[in-house]
């Protein structure tokens, strides 16, 4: 029996804080829970509220099918990640992001 989403939660949260770079102690504080909640959600199967899923989800740049959906996962692409991050940039972010492409492919 495969596990389902709810099981794999934990560990999905914990991937996606490791690769934004955040610590368990930062992550918590972003999201204003203590470091002690976060790791009984990441290591000891706990459940969050709904509340609570969508702050991590949204800051973490976690797809939500990700988590409701594993069995239609596909390979989570390079764009795909970026596309992700994009959606956590400000305007005068997303300014800087664009320039920064122009400038790549305009030197190729």
């Amino acid at each position: 029996m495969e596990p389902n989403s709810i099981d794999l939660l934990g560990n999905i949260l914990k991937d996606a804080r490791k690769a934004r770079g955040l610590t368990r102690e930062q992550l918590a504080e972003i999201i204003n829970i203590t470091p002690r909640y976060l790791m009984s959600i990441e290591n000891e199967n706990k459940k969050p509220s709904y509340d609570l899923l969508f702050r991590l989800i949204r800051e973490l740049g976690i797809c939500a099918d990700t988590i409701f959906y594993p069995e239609n996962q596909h390979v989570n692409t390079k764009v795909e990640q970026l596309v992700r991050l994009l959606y956590l940039c400000d305007d005068r972010e997303l300014k800087i992001v664009t320039a920064t492409i122009k400038a790549l492919l305009d030197n190729r």
